[in-house]
Protein backbone atom coordinates (compact mmCIF):
# COMPACT_ATOMS: atom_id res chain seq x y z
CA UNK A 1 0.00 0.00 0.00
CA UNK A 2 1.33 3.48 -0.90
CA UNK A 3 1.91 5.32 2.38
CA UNK A 4 1.95 8.75 0.69
CA UNK A 5 -1.72 8.33 -0.17
CA UNK A 6 -2.54 8.51 3.58
CA UNK A 7 -0.92 11.96 3.91
CA UNK A 8 -3.14 14.97 4.03
CA UNK A 9 -2.71 17.80 1.56
CA UNK A 10 -1.37 20.01 4.33
CA UNK A 11 1.25 17.42 5.26
CA UNK A 12 2.32 16.98 1.62
CA UNK A 13 2.69 20.75 1.27
CA UNK A 14 4.72 20.85 4.48
CA UNK A 15 7.06 18.05 3.27
CA UNK A 16 7.56 19.71 -0.12
CA UNK A 17 8.50 22.94 1.60
CA UNK A 18 10.82 21.13 4.02
CA UNK A 19 12.57 18.99 1.37
CA UNK A 20 12.38 20.96 -1.89
CA UNK A 21 15.46 19.19 -3.39
CA UNK A 22 13.54 15.88 -3.30
CA UNK A 23 10.25 17.04 -4.78
CA UNK A 24 11.61 19.72 -7.12
CA UNK A 25 14.75 18.25 -8.66
CA UNK A 26 16.79 20.54 -10.89
CA UNK A 27 16.10 19.52 -14.54
CA UNK A 28 19.78 20.05 -15.37
CA UNK A 29 20.89 17.57 -12.70
CA UNK A 30 18.11 15.19 -13.66
CA UNK A 31 19.15 14.92 -17.30
CA UNK A 32 22.92 15.39 -16.81
CA UNK A 33 23.81 11.67 -16.98
CA UNK A 34 21.77 11.26 -20.17
CA UNK A 35 23.41 14.36 -21.67
CA UNK A 36 26.90 13.04 -20.82
CA UNK A 37 26.18 9.67 -22.41
CA UNK A 38 24.69 11.35 -25.50
CA UNK A 39 27.70 13.67 -25.84
CA UNK A 40 30.09 10.74 -25.52
CA UNK A 41 28.23 8.77 -28.19
CA UNK A 42 28.20 11.80 -30.51
CA UNK A 43 31.95 12.21 -29.97
CA UNK A 44 32.62 8.56 -30.80
CA UNK A 45 30.48 8.78 -33.95
CA UNK A 46 32.35 11.94 -35.01
CA UNK A 47 35.70 10.20 -34.48
CA UNK A 48 34.43 7.18 -36.44
CA UNK A 49 33.87 9.29 -39.55
CA UNK A 50 36.70 11.79 -38.95
CA UNK A 51 39.28 9.01 -39.06
CA UNK A 52 37.41 7.32 -41.92
CA UNK A 53 37.20 4.02 -40.06
CA UNK A 54 34.99 2.29 -42.70
CA UNK A 55 37.55 2.99 -45.43
CA UNK A 56 40.41 1.85 -43.21
CA UNK A 57 38.72 -1.47 -42.51
CA UNK A 58 37.79 -2.00 -46.16
CA UNK A 59 41.36 -1.34 -47.34
CA UNK A 60 42.99 -3.42 -44.60
CA UNK A 61 45.07 -6.40 -45.74
CA UNK A 62 43.75 -8.87 -43.20
CA UNK A 63 45.43 -11.83 -44.87
CA UNK A 64 48.79 -10.10 -44.66
CA UNK A 65 48.21 -9.28 -41.00
CA UNK A 66 47.61 -12.98 -40.38
CA UNK A 67 50.81 -13.90 -42.19
CA UNK A 68 52.80 -11.38 -40.15
CA UNK A 69 51.48 -12.97 -36.98
CA UNK A 70 52.30 -16.41 -38.36
CA UNK A 71 55.87 -15.23 -39.00
CA UNK A 72 56.32 -14.94 -35.23
CA UNK A 73 55.86 -18.69 -34.76
CA UNK A 74 57.26 -20.02 -38.02
CA UNK A 75 60.32 -19.96 -40.26
CA UNK A 76 60.88 -19.83 -44.01
CA UNK A 77 63.17 -21.56 -46.47
CA UNK A 78 63.83 -19.53 -49.61
CA UNK A 79 65.12 -21.54 -52.59
CA UNK A 80 65.43 -19.99 -56.04
CA UNK A 81 65.10 -21.72 -59.38
CA UNK A 82 67.06 -19.73 -61.97
CA UNK A 83 66.68 -19.88 -65.73
CA UNK A 84 70.12 -20.26 -67.33
CA UNK A 85 71.20 -20.49 -70.96
CA UNK A 86 72.07 -24.15 -70.44
CA UNK A 87 68.96 -25.05 -68.41
CA UNK A 88 67.56 -24.38 -64.96
CA UNK A 89 69.41 -24.33 -61.65
CA UNK A 90 68.26 -24.72 -58.03
CA UNK A 91 69.92 -22.38 -55.53
CA UNK A 92 69.61 -21.74 -51.80
CA UNK A 93 70.71 -18.64 -49.83
CA UNK A 94 74.29 -18.68 -48.57
CA UNK A 95 73.18 -18.90 -44.94
CA UNK A 96 70.19 -21.12 -45.41
CA UNK A 97 68.55 -22.54 -42.25
CA UNK A 98 68.66 -25.89 -44.08
CA UNK A 99 72.46 -26.04 -43.86
CA UNK A 100 75.28 -26.00 -46.40
CA UNK A 101 73.96 -28.86 -48.54
CA UNK A 102 70.18 -28.65 -48.31
CA UNK A 103 68.12 -31.52 -49.63
CA UNK A 104 64.58 -31.03 -48.32
CA UNK A 105 61.95 -33.62 -49.18
CA UNK A 106 59.54 -30.96 -50.42
CA UNK A 107 61.86 -30.07 -53.36
CA UNK A 108 62.44 -32.79 -55.95
CA UNK A 109 63.98 -32.95 -59.41
CA UNK A 110 63.50 -35.39 -62.25
CA UNK A 111 66.41 -37.52 -63.40
CA UNK A 112 67.45 -35.09 -66.10
CA UNK A 113 67.19 -32.17 -63.65
CA UNK A 114 65.39 -30.13 -66.28
CA UNK A 115 62.38 -29.66 -63.99
CA UNK A 116 62.01 -29.03 -60.27
CA UNK A 117 58.91 -29.62 -58.18
CA UNK A 118 58.16 -27.70 -54.97
CA UNK A 119 55.38 -29.08 -52.76
CA UNK A 120 53.26 -26.82 -50.56
CA UNK A 121 51.12 -29.56 -49.00
CA UNK A 122 47.44 -30.46 -49.43
CA UNK A 123 48.01 -31.36 -53.08
CA UNK A 124 49.37 -27.90 -53.94
CA UNK A 125 52.67 -27.69 -55.80
CA UNK A 126 54.56 -26.03 -58.62
CA UNK A 127 56.71 -27.64 -61.33
CA UNK A 128 59.30 -25.38 -62.93
CA UNK A 129 60.28 -26.18 -66.50
CA UNK A 130 62.39 -24.14 -68.84
CA UNK A 131 60.01 -21.46 -70.14
CA UNK A 132 57.01 -22.74 -68.15
CA UNK A 133 55.85 -22.91 -64.53
CA UNK A 134 53.04 -25.36 -63.87
CA UNK A 135 50.99 -24.49 -60.78
CA UNK A 136 48.54 -26.79 -59.03
CA UNK A 137 46.40 -25.15 -56.38
CA UNK A 138 43.01 -26.18 -55.02
CA UNK A 139 42.76 -28.92 -57.64
CA UNK A 140 43.08 -26.40 -60.49
CA UNK A 141 46.06 -26.17 -62.84
CA UNK A 142 47.53 -22.85 -63.99
CA UNK A 143 50.35 -22.42 -66.51
CA UNK A 144 52.65 -19.40 -66.34
CA UNK A 145 54.58 -18.96 -69.58
CA UNK A 146 58.04 -17.42 -69.30
CA UNK A 147 59.20 -15.14 -72.12
CA UNK A 148 62.45 -13.23 -72.52
CA UNK A 149 60.87 -10.13 -71.01
CA UNK A 150 58.24 -11.25 -68.51
CA UNK A 151 56.21 -13.94 -66.83
CA UNK A 152 52.71 -14.04 -68.31
CA UNK A 153 49.58 -14.31 -66.22
CA UNK A 154 47.72 -17.60 -66.83
CA UNK A 155 44.64 -17.36 -69.02
CA UNK A 156 42.49 -18.91 -66.28
CA UNK A 157 44.07 -16.84 -63.49
CA UNK A 158 41.86 -15.97 -60.53
CA UNK A 159 41.96 -12.94 -58.24
CA UNK A 160 44.53 -14.79 -56.12
CA UNK A 161 47.15 -14.06 -58.74
CA UNK A 162 48.95 -10.75 -58.78
CA UNK A 163 50.80 -9.45 -61.85
CA UNK A 164 53.04 -6.42 -61.73
CA UNK A 165 56.01 -5.30 -63.84
CA UNK A 166 56.22 -8.64 -65.61
CA UNK A 167 56.18 -10.63 -62.35
CA UNK A 168 53.49 -13.08 -61.28
CA UNK A 169 52.88 -13.64 -57.58
CA UNK A 170 50.74 -16.25 -55.85
CA UNK A 171 50.20 -17.13 -52.20
CA UNK A 172 49.58 -20.62 -50.86
CA UNK A 173 48.47 -19.26 -47.50
CA UNK A 174 50.49 -20.25 -44.48
CA UNK A 175 52.47 -22.80 -46.56
CA UNK A 176 54.23 -20.02 -48.44
CA UNK A 177 54.18 -18.07 -51.68
CA UNK A 178 55.99 -17.73 -54.99
CA UNK A 179 57.16 -14.97 -57.30
CA UNK A 180 57.76 -15.84 -60.96
CA UNK A 181 60.05 -13.64 -63.06
CA UNK A 182 61.51 -14.05 -66.51
CA UNK A 183 64.87 -14.91 -64.91
CA UNK A 184 63.93 -16.98 -61.88
CA UNK A 185 61.23 -18.40 -59.63
CA UNK A 186 61.52 -17.34 -56.01
CA UNK A 187 59.95 -19.60 -53.38
CA UNK A 188 59.13 -18.86 -49.76
CA UNK A 189 58.21 -22.11 -47.98
CA UNK A 190 56.91 -21.73 -44.43
CA UNK A 191 57.00 -24.23 -41.54
CA UNK A 192 55.81 -24.10 -37.94
CA UNK A 193 58.35 -23.60 -35.16
CA UNK A 194 61.66 -21.81 -34.67
CA UNK A 195 64.21 -23.53 -36.88
CA UNK A 196 67.75 -23.93 -35.48
CA UNK A 197 66.75 -22.22 -32.21
CA UNK A 198 69.28 -24.14 -30.13
CA UNK A 199 72.04 -24.91 -32.65
CA UNK A 200 72.78 -23.46 -36.08
CA UNK A 201 74.03 -25.54 -39.05
CA UNK A 202 77.64 -24.81 -38.05
CA UNK A 203 77.29 -26.66 -34.75
CA UNK A 204 78.19 -30.31 -34.21
CA UNK A 205 74.84 -30.65 -32.43
CA UNK A 206 72.81 -29.37 -35.39
CA UNK A 207 70.00 -31.69 -36.43
CA UNK A 208 70.07 -33.69 -33.17
CA UNK A 209 66.99 -34.08 -31.03
CA UNK A 210 67.05 -33.48 -27.29
CA UNK A 211 67.90 -37.06 -26.33
CA UNK A 212 70.76 -37.19 -28.84
CA UNK A 213 72.17 -33.91 -27.50
CA UNK A 214 72.04 -35.19 -23.91
CA UNK A 215 73.65 -38.45 -24.96
CA UNK A 216 76.44 -36.63 -26.80
CA UNK A 217 77.11 -34.40 -23.80
CA UNK A 218 77.05 -37.26 -21.30
CA UNK A 219 78.83 -40.07 -23.14
CA UNK A 220 79.70 -39.00 -26.67
CA UNK A 221 83.20 -38.64 -28.14
CA UNK A 222 84.96 -35.38 -27.45
CA UNK A 223 84.02 -32.79 -30.07
CA UNK A 224 86.77 -30.23 -29.49
CA UNK A 225 90.09 -30.83 -27.82
CA UNK A 226 90.45 -29.08 -24.49
CA UNK A 227 86.71 -28.49 -24.10
CA UNK A 228 84.00 -30.65 -22.64
CA UNK A 229 81.02 -31.44 -24.80
CA UNK A 230 78.84 -29.49 -22.37
CA UNK A 231 80.91 -26.32 -22.77
CA UNK A 232 80.78 -26.75 -26.56
CA UNK A 233 76.99 -27.10 -26.41
CA UNK A 234 76.63 -23.99 -24.24
CA UNK A 235 78.97 -22.00 -26.49
CA UNK A 236 77.16 -23.14 -29.65
CA UNK A 237 73.81 -22.19 -28.12
CA UNK A 238 74.88 -18.75 -26.94
CA UNK A 239 76.65 -17.87 -30.19
CA UNK A 240 74.02 -19.32 -32.50
CA UNK A 241 74.50 -17.33 -35.72
CA UNK A 242 70.79 -17.19 -36.50
CA UNK A 243 69.38 -16.40 -33.04
CA UNK A 244 72.37 -14.66 -31.37
CA UNK A 245 71.25 -15.65 -27.88
CA UNK A 246 74.30 -14.17 -26.11
CA UNK A 247 73.82 -10.78 -27.75
CA UNK A 248 70.08 -10.82 -27.01
CA UNK A 249 70.72 -11.65 -23.34
CA UNK A 250 73.32 -8.89 -23.05
CA UNK A 251 70.97 -6.36 -24.64
CA UNK A 252 68.16 -7.49 -22.33
CA UNK A 253 70.45 -7.02 -19.33
CA UNK A 254 71.34 -3.55 -20.62
CA UNK A 255 67.63 -2.71 -20.72
CA UNK A 256 67.16 -3.87 -17.12
CA UNK A 257 70.22 -1.91 -15.96
CA UNK A 258 69.04 1.21 -17.84
CA UNK A 259 65.68 1.07 -16.07
CA UNK A 260 67.19 0.41 -12.64
CA UNK A 261 70.02 2.96 -12.73
CA UNK A 262 67.90 5.69 -14.35
CA UNK A 263 65.11 5.24 -11.79
CA UNK A 264 67.55 5.01 -8.86
CA UNK A 265 69.33 8.25 -9.77
CA UNK A 266 66.01 10.00 -10.35
CA UNK A 267 64.62 8.91 -6.97
CA UNK A 268 67.81 9.97 -5.17
CA UNK A 269 67.81 13.45 -6.76
CA UNK A 270 64.04 13.98 -6.55
CA UNK A 271 64.04 13.26 -2.82
CA UNK A 272 65.88 16.43 -1.63
CA UNK A 273 64.47 18.60 -4.42
CA UNK A 274 60.92 17.71 -3.36
CA UNK A 275 61.59 19.30 0.06
CA UNK A 276 62.42 22.56 -1.72
CA UNK A 277 59.25 22.37 -3.82
CA UNK A 278 56.95 21.60 -0.87
CA UNK A 279 55.33 24.82 0.42
CA UNK A 280 54.99 23.58 3.98
CA UNK A 281 58.68 22.59 4.17
CA UNK A 282 60.46 25.44 2.39
CA UNK A 283 58.85 28.80 3.24
CA UNK A 284 59.88 30.55 0.05
CA UNK A 285 57.38 31.07 -2.74
CA UNK A 286 60.17 31.79 -5.20
CA UNK A 287 62.03 28.56 -4.41
CA UNK A 288 58.78 26.57 -4.49
CA UNK A 289 57.76 28.03 -7.84
CA UNK A 290 61.16 27.57 -9.52
CA UNK A 291 61.50 23.97 -8.36
CA UNK A 292 57.99 22.99 -9.42
CA UNK A 293 58.46 24.60 -12.84
CA UNK A 294 61.72 22.65 -13.18
CA UNK A 295 59.81 19.44 -12.46
CA UNK A 296 57.20 20.46 -15.04
CA UNK A 297 59.87 21.03 -17.67
CA UNK A 298 61.62 17.71 -17.05
CA UNK A 299 58.44 15.62 -17.18
CA UNK A 300 56.73 17.56 -19.98
CA UNK A 301 59.43 16.49 -22.44
CA UNK A 302 58.66 12.87 -23.28
CA UNK A 303 61.22 10.21 -22.45
CA UNK A 304 61.50 9.36 -26.15
CA UNK A 305 62.47 12.96 -26.95
CA UNK A 306 65.08 12.96 -24.20
CA UNK A 307 66.42 9.68 -25.60
CA UNK A 308 66.81 11.22 -29.07
CA UNK A 309 68.54 14.25 -27.55
CA UNK A 310 71.02 12.22 -25.50
CA UNK A 311 71.65 9.80 -28.35
CA UNK A 312 72.85 12.79 -30.36
CA UNK A 313 74.95 13.96 -27.42
CA UNK A 314 76.50 10.70 -26.18
CA UNK A 315 76.00 8.50 -29.22
CA UNK A 316 73.99 5.27 -29.31
CA UNK A 317 74.18 3.20 -26.17
CA UNK A 318 72.75 2.66 -22.69
CA UNK A 319 74.15 5.94 -21.30
CA UNK A 320 71.65 7.85 -23.44
CA UNK A 321 68.84 5.61 -22.18
CA UNK A 322 69.83 6.06 -18.53
CA UNK A 323 69.97 9.83 -18.96
CA UNK A 324 66.55 9.91 -20.64
CA UNK A 325 64.94 7.90 -17.82
CA UNK A 326 66.78 9.95 -15.20
CA UNK A 327 65.59 13.31 -16.55
CA UNK A 328 61.97 12.29 -17.10
CA UNK A 329 61.57 10.48 -13.77
CA UNK A 330 63.27 13.24 -11.79
CA UNK A 331 60.49 15.58 -12.88
CA UNK A 332 57.67 13.10 -12.28
CA UNK A 333 58.92 11.74 -8.96
CA UNK A 334 59.78 15.24 -7.77
CA UNK A 335 56.20 16.36 -8.38
CA UNK A 336 54.73 13.29 -6.64
CA UNK A 337 57.12 13.56 -3.71
CA UNK A 338 56.46 17.28 -3.18
CA UNK A 339 52.70 16.73 -3.21
CA UNK A 340 53.08 13.93 -0.65
CA UNK A 341 55.17 16.22 1.56
CA UNK A 342 52.53 18.95 1.40
CA UNK A 343 49.98 16.51 2.80
CA UNK A 344 51.95 15.17 5.79
CA UNK A 345 50.54 15.31 9.30
CA UNK A 346 51.95 18.47 10.94
CA UNK A 347 51.31 17.13 14.44
CA UNK A 348 54.35 14.85 14.20
CA UNK A 349 56.50 17.76 13.08
CA UNK A 350 55.29 19.93 15.91
CA UNK A 351 55.90 17.13 18.38
CA UNK A 352 59.52 16.71 17.29
CA UNK A 353 59.99 20.49 17.19
CA UNK A 354 58.70 20.87 20.75
CA UNK A 355 61.54 18.66 21.96
CA UNK A 356 64.04 21.27 20.78
CA UNK A 357 65.06 19.51 17.57
CA UNK A 358 66.86 21.43 14.84
CA UNK A 359 65.07 22.11 11.51
CA UNK A 360 66.95 19.24 9.87
CA UNK A 361 66.02 16.88 12.70
CA UNK A 362 62.39 17.99 12.47
CA UNK A 363 62.31 16.87 8.82
CA UNK A 364 64.31 13.71 9.55
CA UNK A 365 62.13 12.45 12.40
CA UNK A 366 58.85 14.26 11.85
CA UNK A 367 58.41 14.07 8.06
CA UNK A 368 60.60 11.38 6.51
CA UNK A 369 59.07 8.43 8.46
CA UNK A 370 55.64 9.47 7.16
CA UNK A 371 56.57 9.70 3.48
CA UNK A 372 59.43 7.24 3.05
CA UNK A 373 57.25 4.13 2.45
CA UNK A 374 55.22 6.07 -0.12
CA UNK A 375 58.36 7.42 -1.81
CA UNK A 376 59.86 3.94 -2.04
CA UNK A 377 56.59 2.50 -3.33
CA UNK A 378 56.38 5.12 -6.08
CA UNK A 379 60.05 4.59 -7.03
CA UNK A 380 59.44 0.83 -7.30
CA UNK A 381 56.44 1.40 -9.55
CA UNK A 382 58.48 3.63 -11.85
CA UNK A 383 61.29 1.06 -11.92
CA UNK A 384 58.79 -1.56 -13.09
CA UNK A 385 57.28 0.82 -15.65
CA UNK A 386 60.68 1.92 -16.94
CA UNK A 387 61.59 -1.68 -17.70
CA UNK A 388 58.99 -1.45 -20.47
CA UNK A 389 59.87 2.13 -21.43
CA UNK A 390 63.56 1.27 -21.78
CA UNK A 391 62.62 -1.11 -24.60
CA UNK A 392 60.96 1.71 -26.54
CA UNK A 393 63.71 4.27 -26.11
CA UNK A 394 66.25 1.61 -27.04
CA UNK A 395 64.67 1.48 -30.49
CA UNK A 396 65.79 5.08 -31.19
CA UNK A 397 69.42 4.28 -30.41
CA UNK A 398 69.50 4.32 -26.61
CA UNK A 399 70.77 0.75 -26.49
CA UNK A 400 69.28 -2.33 -24.95
CA UNK A 401 67.02 -4.92 -26.48
CA UNK A 402 64.86 -2.24 -28.12
CA UNK A 403 67.59 -1.55 -30.68
CA UNK A 404 67.99 -5.27 -31.31
CA UNK A 405 64.23 -5.58 -31.74
CA UNK A 406 64.15 -2.74 -34.26
CA UNK A 407 66.98 -4.29 -36.28
CA UNK A 408 65.09 -7.58 -36.52
CA UNK A 409 61.90 -5.81 -37.60
CA UNK A 410 63.66 -3.79 -40.28
CA UNK A 411 64.82 -6.89 -42.14
CA UNK A 412 61.20 -7.94 -42.71
CA UNK A 413 62.27 -11.61 -42.62
CA UNK A 414 63.25 -12.16 -38.99
CA UNK A 415 59.82 -11.96 -37.37
CA UNK A 416 60.44 -15.17 -35.45
CA UNK A 417 63.38 -13.38 -33.79
CA UNK A 418 61.03 -10.52 -32.99
CA UNK A 419 58.61 -12.97 -31.38
CA UNK A 420 61.47 -14.46 -29.34
CA UNK A 421 62.57 -11.08 -28.00
CA UNK A 422 59.01 -9.99 -27.26
CA UNK A 423 58.51 -13.15 -25.17
CA UNK A 424 61.73 -12.42 -23.25
CA UNK A 425 60.53 -8.86 -22.59
CA UNK A 426 57.16 -10.14 -21.39
CA UNK A 427 58.87 -12.56 -19.00
CA UNK A 428 61.08 -9.82 -17.58
CA UNK A 429 58.14 -7.43 -17.18
CA UNK A 430 56.08 -10.17 -15.49
CA UNK A 431 58.89 -11.01 -13.04
CA UNK A 432 59.64 -7.36 -12.24
CA UNK A 433 55.94 -6.58 -11.86
CA UNK A 434 55.56 -9.31 -9.24
CA UNK A 435 58.74 -8.28 -7.41
CA UNK A 436 57.65 -4.64 -7.39
CA UNK A 437 54.14 -5.48 -6.18
CA UNK A 438 55.54 -7.63 -3.38
CA UNK A 439 57.99 -4.97 -2.21
CA UNK A 440 55.38 -2.21 -2.39
CA UNK A 441 52.91 -4.24 -0.36
CA UNK A 442 55.59 -4.81 2.30
CA UNK A 443 56.47 -1.13 2.40
CA UNK A 444 52.90 0.09 2.86
CA UNK A 445 52.06 -2.69 5.31
CA UNK A 446 49.60 -4.62 3.19
CA UNK A 447 49.56 -8.27 2.27
CA UNK A 448 50.60 -9.08 -1.29
CA UNK A 449 47.60 -9.71 -3.44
Amino acid sequence: MNMTSQLTDERRTELKAQYPEVFHQDPVKKFRPIAIVAALMAYLVACFFFFNIPQVFSDAKWDRAGLYMADWVSWQAQPKIRFRDDGIELQYPRFSPLGENPNPDWVTANDARDAFRVDFGDGNFIVVHEGLVEIKKGGQRYDVVITDDAALLPENATSEFEERNGRVKLSFGFAGNIEIRNTQVRVWRRFWGWENFFFDPGSAYWGMNGFEVIGMIAAGPQIEEGQSNLSVAINDFLYNAEWQHADVFVKLLQTIVMAFVGTLFAAILAFPLAFIAARNITRSNTANWLMKRSFDFLRSVDMLIWALFFTRSFGPGPIAGIAAIFFTDTGTLGKLYSEALENVDDKQREGVKSLGASPVEVQRFGVVPQVLPLFASQALYFWESNTRSATIIGAVGAGGIGLKLLEAMRTGTDWENVGYMVILILIVVFVFDNISNHLRSKLIGEEAR
